[in-house]
This record gives structure tokens, C-alpha cells and sequence, in this order.
């Protein structure tokens, strides 16, 4: 969050020095010249620059001519410049030295201590900053006591005593209206906003702070507009609404550049809206900026809180050694400051820190349930909900059913207010009638708290932190499984996974519809993986068949399929003697995951859906895929909405980005290849039917992209110079696209992975622009296959982009591949998809005639070209 301090508004520093003999000249008498000290503080809220200039110079002529009011005004106005500037230490001194200047003036004392205040509260003593207050209250007059009502509520609210700022901030808010002061008025309002949202009252807070916003702005304060706007997303953050803290924070960020102190307090903020959306590495990346800079600042109390948050994303980031480390800090730091109500934030890092390190014993079970009834006396109901949930689960490990029955009593007793409250509300209920055995029930509540969880996601166009927020709902999925597993019976296990992975398409509350999708199949196969701890399955469906095989163990398959890709990189690399190393592990692999499965499977085309890891497995490679139509899918349901059939003409009127061309229909099926199923070619004179690019720096691009070009002559192909402007104008045009190039994969952020362009990288990002794309993209770039996936159901890469903007089948890299080899490959992928087989059925043909491996289908396993004649 981020307080005011006398609310100063900034403008551009100008330079105005007054020289001794100009003020002398301007401020013949004491009076003069107080009223221009007077002037420098009211100046310090419009331009802080030349207020501070302008204090210098009273100042010196002040202490020249022995005037001791102007000299403690005029250490004021230098005070509040300094804490503008985000110089907190040097305007602490100014104002010990203000309230030393006026030692027979106790009124501008007061008025000194005033300001003291909040600069006090920030330099990490609140405690301090509230005896300050009770120093000047006696010697205030006129408005000044409800001013000083509105510094105290600044360290109330650091002190966890939330109630008593929104209770003096009532009071200035009662005195100021009317009374012409708006800089007070408009943080009284502020202030009180901060506190609400601490108290979970979300609706009320955001009332004060866009009240706040139209005062300071019809006043022309507009710093204070952008501190008041600057927490809509601090409140939005802590009522769970992620998109409009996300889109808060930009809005914000520019706004502060040039005060440090604050800019580093927003940081901080917007890690918090990112911890929420699950994103710990982006925001600890952000705490690496805001804890040096908030230490530079001074900002003790705004540093502590800092701390941890970087303890609580840690935790979340699987690093309880280090979580623990800066939860034992911010413990100390806050207990030294005197905020003795978050204190017990910090010990709940530090306790979920061991139980993620330490076996489940009667005595980590008595502590957490102590720790969560502290925490619910703090007022902190949310955090306390979800660790008496925590010690719930452990008393069901440790078979105590009365502490389970306790604990989920108090969880489902408690009103909810905050979202993140009422998931683990959902939780709880679920955990209860599960043990009931009301599995019906339970799963009903689990839906519930999904909903819950992931609501407003799809508000969020950015598919990463997209994907990275629904895993709010990821222990209740992971909860939901294991109760379908232990059931055994397929079809929920398959009904269960596909309702967490619909999730991330916003579908999460339409039934699975298994009939559809059976229909969908035809002689196809789908193999739906899931993992639930170390445990990994495979739910084998057909037309007449749904089975539920065990696969053994999650991470053993994880460890192969890195030993495969290792070994196709270095066969890529014509390595010696690498060739039987990849056979062997292929063989590996597929007896580990295929093998159980072989009866179910026989000979058909198969659509996978993987998870976690499994996303980067070249599947095609795996002796009993070879040679046999394959395709990978984030989720059955996905799958099938891209296979439906397209258009039956070339000469349909409707135009090229039709939702049809993208495989929008609702049924089809996949392992035929009658007219019903043909990818229709435009009629357009305009608009390009195949596109084919060629990336620089390979010594066969131009030779595969005037392959292209040739092979689909009759349909309009043409070859598109390789800059990034000119590749997004045609993907938006054309229906069929394919690009050589080099590509790349960024493991971290994967919508950073590229494929290397004439003028730089085109990124998955740059894909999020697209309007429309093509119906089938064919990336001949090695790794272009990559994702990782933060949850399953949400594969983040260059595919992943495609597919998440329409396309319904993307052949593309999963390993380095030779640039020979590829030109060998693609140019009998094309010549077989012209002659009338599907993307996926030309794909396993040509990598088995040609033994070039390592490329696969993603989305659907795509639709014959529908050629137009003559």
C-alpha cells in the first residue's frame, strides 16, 4: 500500500535560487518572512523541486537574521520535500531540527511533530510515530487536530489497530468537508480506504479511494490522484480480483517514476497482486528491485512487509529453506517495529516452512492449530481459514478425527469475505463430506470452490498469467483427483481432469460430454494422462471402450523423457554412437507408458493429452507411435472442438477468418478422411491461401519455403519476406502457414520463445496480437514445439500460442533437427498432405519413410486439403 505524508502533489523541478540579498529585498520583516517559509511548505504539494530551492533560501536568511519561527517553517518545507523525494532520514532531521527551532513556539512545534509523524511510521517505528502524535496534539488549533487525526491513522494501520484509523479518520473527514482543505480531505479518505481494505471491507474501501481520487483531482493534487489509484489495485489484489489488480498497477507504475520510495512501496504492492495470480518467480523479481531500494529509502516498516511477502513467495516457489530464512527476519523486524498483529504472518511462513521439510507429528499439529486461533484473533481470518484447514489435513494424516472434525468446524463457521476465504470454505466442506463418504458432495463443493477460484480469469488476456492464476484452484483439483482415483472408476477420473483442465478455457462449467466426444473419436484412441502426487494413470477412451490404467511412477517417466530429448539433441548433433542410446530409451519409455496400454490402444490414431512434463515428450518417436497418426492436446475437449468438420467448398461466401476455419464445430470425427472432413482452401483474390516464410541463417530455408510455394501453386501460395511486421500481417490472412526457421525455447517465461526473423525474434507474445490465424501452421524450426505448462490443461509455448488464438493443428520441432533433414521431411509431409491425408497422417508417414523424428501435430490431428480443381 501505498500513505501520503502531508499528501504533497509533484511537479517538475524548476530551478529558482534566490540569492540572500533577493530574499532579504523580497521579505523585509519576520512576519514576510514566515509567510514565505509558509509558502515553501503549501509549495512542496505542487512542486517540490522549487520548494525545496525556496527553503534553502528562507532558511538561510532566517538563521542569518535570527527569525526562529521561519527557520522551523522553513525545515518543515525542506522535510516534506525530502520525504517527496522518498528521503525519509534527511526529513526526519529537518524535522527534529523544525521542532528544536521552535522550542518557545509550541504551536509550530506541534505542527512540526504533525509532519513528523507519518515520516516516523514509514522509518519503521510506529509505536514512536503514535508518542510523536501525543506530543503535538495539546498545542494544535483550529483544524490541525483532525490533520493530525489523519498522520495517526497511518501508523494505526501499520500497527494492525485498523479500526481505530477508520474511526479518526471519520472525525477529519467529518471537520474537513466544507472547510476548504482538500490535500487533508482527500487523504483522510485515503487513509480510511487503506484501512477497510484491511478489514476486508473491500466495497467501502474502494468508495473512499475513488472519492479521494475526485477531490484530489478537482483540486489539482495530482500526485495524491496517483497515490489514491495506485491502492484500487492494493484492494482489488486483496479481494481476489486479479485482472483489475494487474491493470492497476501498470496504470500506475509510470506515474511514479521519479520518487523512488514510493515507486519501490508500488513494487512491492504489485508483488503481492502477483503472489495472488501465482506467479512467484515474476514476483520475486520485482522484491529484488523494491526490498534494496525500500532499504536504501529508509522505508523500515514498507522493508519489513517486503520481507514477507518474499518469505510467502518462496514458499510458493517450493523453497521452505528460504522461505523460513525471511519469515524469522520479517518476525523480528515486525516485532521491533511494534506491529505485533502481523507477527503471525510471518511465523505461518515459517511453520508451513517446516511441515514442507518435516514429518507430520502430534506436536506440528497442536502448533498450527494454536498459530491459526492467534491469527484469527489478529483479525487475519482469511490465513487463519486456510491453516486450520492445513492442520485438518494433518490431523487426517495423523488419524486424530477429533482435532479434523474441530478444525473444519471453525473453517465452515466463520464468515468468508475475501475470495481466497471462501476457496478454502469450498475446501473444507469437500475434505468434511468426503470423509462422510458423500463423494457427490464433495465433488459438488470442489466445483464450487473452482469456480470460485479461477473466477475473472478470463479477463486476463495474457494466456501466461492466465494460466499461472487458476492455480488458485490447484489444490482443490489436486483434492478432487485423488478422490476420483481412490473410486477407480474411469469415467470420473476422466470427467474430474477434464473439468480442471476446462478450467483455463473458461468451459470449466459445462459437463464433460463423453457421447460427443466417443463420436468425435471415431476409430481413434484418446489417452489422457494424470498425475496425483508421484502416482501417474492414463484414462484410455474409445468409441465402445474407457478404461483407467496405472503408469507407475510420475517422476521415473519425467527422468526418461529428459534422457530421450538429451539423446535426440546429441543424434541432432550427429553425435557418435547416440543413435542406439535414443533407441534404447525410446524403448524405455514406451514399455513404461505404452505398454500397459497396448491391448486398449492396438492400431489406431491416437490423440494425447499429457500432463506436466509429458507436454515435452516427442511421442512420435516412441516405437509403437511410429508410422501412426498422433497428435498432442491440452485436453479431450479441446481436442474435439478443434477437430469439427469445415467447409464443403471452396466457393462458401463466407469470408476467410470464418469461425469454421478454425475447427469451432462441435462434432467430427477424426479418423476419416471423407469430403465432410476437408480443410477448405479461400476463393479470395486478396488474401493468400499458403504462406510460406524462410528465417534467416539456415542454409535450406529458402530452398523449403520455394518447396511450399511450388507444392500448393494451384492454391494461391506465396513466399513472404521474413520480417516480423510482414509474417503477422499474412498469418492473419492466410489458411495454411509454414515457417522455417530457427527457433528457440525460454523455459522461464515461455511466451518469450521465438522464431529468429530478418529484423529480430518473433515471439509467442507477439502471436497474443493476432486477430485471426491460420487453420494449420507448420513450424519447421527445432524446439518450436516447447511448452510448459503451469497447469495442466494450459501448454505455454509457440504452439500454445497458435492454439490459443484459433489454430486447430500446429506441426512443429520438439527436439534440434538437422537443416537438410527438415527440407527432407517437410517436402513429403507436403507432397503427401496435397495428395489428400490429414496433417497427422502425412506427418507420420513422411518421418517414417524419411527417419527424421522429432516433429508432432498439436490441437487436432487435422483435416485433408480441400485442393481447389484445375
Amino acid at each position: 500500500m501505498t500513505h501520503p505524508n502531508d499528501l504533497p502533489r509533484p511537479g517538475e523541478p524548476l530551478a529558482e535560487h534566490l540569492s540572500p540579498a533577493d530574499v532579504q529585498a523580497a521579505y523585509g520583516s519576520f512576519t514576510e518572512l514566515v509567510a514565505a517559509a509558509e509558502g515553501a511548505v503549501l509549495m512542496s504539494g505542487a512542486d517540490p523541486g522549487r520548494a525545496r530551492d525556496r527553503a534553502g533560501a528562507v532558511l538561510a536568511e532566517a538563521e542569518a537574521r535570527g527569525c526562529a519561527e521561519a527557520i522551523s517553517v522553513s525545515h518543515r518545507a525542506l522535510a516534506l520535500t525530502a520525504r517527496e523525494f522518498g528521503h525519509l532520514t534527511l526529513a526526519a532531521e529537518h524535522l527534529d531540527q523544525a521542532v528544536a527551532a521552535a522550542r518557545d513556539l509550541p504551536e509550530r512545534a506541534a505542527q512540526a511533530r504533525l509532519s513528523l509523524v507519518t515520516v516516523r511510521a514509514h522509518l519503521g517505528d510506529p509505536v514512536g510515530a503514535l508518542r510523536v502524535a501525543d506530543l503535538a496534539e495539546g498545542h494544535l488549533t483550529g483544524l490541525d487536530p483532525a490533520r493530525l487525526g489523519v498522520q495517526r491513522a497511518v501508523a494505526l494501520v501499520q500497527l494492525g489497530r485498523s479500526d481505530e484509523a477508520v474511526a479518526h479518520c471519520d472525525r477529519a473527514v467529518s471537520l474537513l468537508t466544507g472547510a476548504e482543505d482538500p490535500r487533508f480531505l482527500a487523504g483522510a479518505l485515503l487513509n480510511r480506504g487503506i484501512a477497510h481494505t484491511y478489514l476486508e471491507r473491500y466495497d467501502a474501501a474502494s468508495r473512499d479511494l475513488s472519492s479521494c481520487v475526485t477531490i484530489a483531482r478537482e483540486a489539482g493534487l495530482d500526485h495524491l490522484v496517483t497515490l489514491a489509484e495506485a491502492n484500487l489495485p492494493f484492494v482489488a489484489t486483496r479481494r481476489g480480483d486479479i485482472p483489475a489488480a494487474f491493470a492497476g498497477y501498470h496504470a500506475a507504475q509510470a506515474t511514479l517514476t521519479g520518487y523512488p520510495e514510493r515507486l519501490a512501496a508500488m513494487r512491492a504492492d504489485f508483488a503481492g497482486a502477483l503472489l495472488a495470480a501465482y506467479l512467484p518467480g515474476e514476483a520475486r523479481a520485482l522484491l529484488s528491485q523494491a526490498v534494496p531500494e525500500l532499504a536504501a529509502a529508509g522505508a523500515r516498516v514498507a522493508l519489513a512487509e517486503s520481507r514477507l511477502l518474499l518469505a510467502q513467495v518462496e514458499l510458493l516457489a517450493g523453497d521452505p529453506h528460504e522461505a523460513g530464512i525471511n519469515a524469522e527476519l520479517a518476525a523480528g523486524e515486525l516485532t521491533g517495529q511494534g506491529r505485533h498483529a502481523l507477527v503471525p504472518l510471518a511465523v505461518e511462513v515459517a511453520l508451513r516452512a517446516r511441515l514442507a521439510t518435516e514429518c507430520p507429528t502430534p506436536e506440528l499439529l497442536a502448533e498450527a492449530r494454536a498459530l491459526a486461533g492467534r491469527l484469527a484473533a489478529e483479525g487475519w481470518t482469511g490465513p487463519a481459514a486456510a491453516l486450520r484447514l492445513t492442520a485438518a489435513e494433518l490431523a487426517v494424516t495423523l488419524g486424530d478425527q477429533p482435532a479434523t472434525e474441530a478444525e473444519l468446524r471453525l473453517v465452515a463457521g466463520e464468515p468468508a469475505t475475501g475470495r481466497t476465504h471462501r476457496v478454502v470454505r469450498h475446501h473444507a466442506v469437500a475434505l468434511g463430506l468426503s470423509l462422510r463418504g458423500d463423494r457427490p458432495g464433495a465433488f459438488a463443493a470442489l466445483r464450487a470452490g473452482l469456480a470460485e477460484a479461477t473466477e475473472g480469469g478470463e479477463r486476463l488476456g495474457d494466456p501466461g498469467v492466465r494460466a499461472h492464476a487458476i492455480r488458485a484452484g490447484e489444490r482443490l483439483a489436486d483434492f478432487g483427483l485423488s478422490l476420483a482415483l481412490s473410486d477407480g472408476q474411469p469415467e470420473t477420473v476422466l470427467g474430474w481432469a477434464e473439468h480442471w483442465r476446462a478450467v483455463r478455457r473458461g468451459r470449466a462449467g459445462e459437463p464433460l460430454a463423453v457421447e460427443l466426444l466417443r463420436a468425435a473419436l471415431g476409430d481413434a484412441v484418446l489417452i489422457e494422462t494424470v498425475r496425483h502426487g508421484d502416482r501417474l494413470a492414463a484414462v484410455v477412451l474409445t468409441a465402445d471402450l474407457c478404461v483407467l490404467r496405472p503408469l507407475g511412477s510420475y517422476t521415473a517417466a519425467a527422468e526418461a523423457t529428459i534422457r530421450l530429448r538429451y539423446g535426440l539433441r546429441r543424434a541432432g548433433l550427429r553425435d557418435t554412437g547416440t543413435r542406439n542410446g535414443v533407441t534404447r530409451e525410446a524403448e524405455q519409455l514406451a514399455e513404461r507408458l505404452l505398454a500397459p496400454l497396448a491391448g486398449d490402444i492396438r492400431d489406431r490414431p491416437v490423440v494425447i493429452v499429457p500432463t506436466g512434463a509429458l507436454h515435452t515428450l516427442p511421442w512420435p518417436v516412441l516405437p509403437p507411435f511410429r508410422g501412426r497418426p498422433t497428435c498432442v492436446a491440452s485436453s479431450a475437449d479441446a481436442w474435439r472442438h478443434a477437430s469439427g468438420p469445415g467447409l464443403t467448398t471452396e466457393t462458401d461466401p463466407r469470408p476467410a477468418g470464418h469461425a469454421d476455419l478454425r475447427g469451432r464445430a462441435e462434432s467430427g470425427q477424426a479418423g476419416r478422411s471423407d469430403s465432410s472432413q476437408l480443410w477448405p482452401m479461400s476463393s479470395r483474390a486478396d488474401s493468400p491461401r499458403v504462406a510460406a516464410v524462410a528465417g534467416p541463417g539456415l542454409d535450406h530455408a529458402e530452398e523449403e519455403a520455394a518447396m511450399v510455394v511450388r507444392t500448393y501453386d494451384k492454391a494461391g501460395a506465396v513466399q513472404v519476406g521474413a520480417k516480423i511486421t510482414d509474417v503477422l500481417e499474412v498469418l492473419q490472412r492466410a489458411e495454411i502457414a509454414h515457417i522455417a526457421a530457427h527457433g528457440y525455447f525460454c523455459a522461464p517465461s515461455p511466451l518469450l520463445s521465438s522464431l529468429s526473423l530478418d529484423d529480430g525474434p518473433l515471439m509467442a507474445y507477439d502471436l497474443l496480437r493476432l486477430s485471426r490465424v491460420p487453420g494449420l501452421v507448420v513450424l519447421s524450426a527445432c524446439d518450436s514445439g516447447m511448452a510448459h505448462a503451469p497447469v495442466d490443461g494450459a501448454p505455454l509455448g509457440l504452439a500454445g500460442a497458435f492454439l490459443d488464438r484459433g489454430t486447430t493443428c500446429v506441426v512443429a520441432g520438439l527436439v534440434p533437427v538437422r537443416d537438410d533433414e527438415a527440407l527432407t521431411l517437410m517436402t513429403l509431409f507436403h507432397a503427401l498432405l496435397v495428395s489428400g491425408h490429414t496433417p497427422a497422417e502425412a506427418l507420420a508417414m513422411a518421418s517414417e519413410k524419411t527417419g527424421v523424428a522429432g516433429f508432432a501435430c498439436f490441437g487436432s490431428l487435422g483435416r485433408p486439403i480441400n485442393l481447389p480443381r484445375g
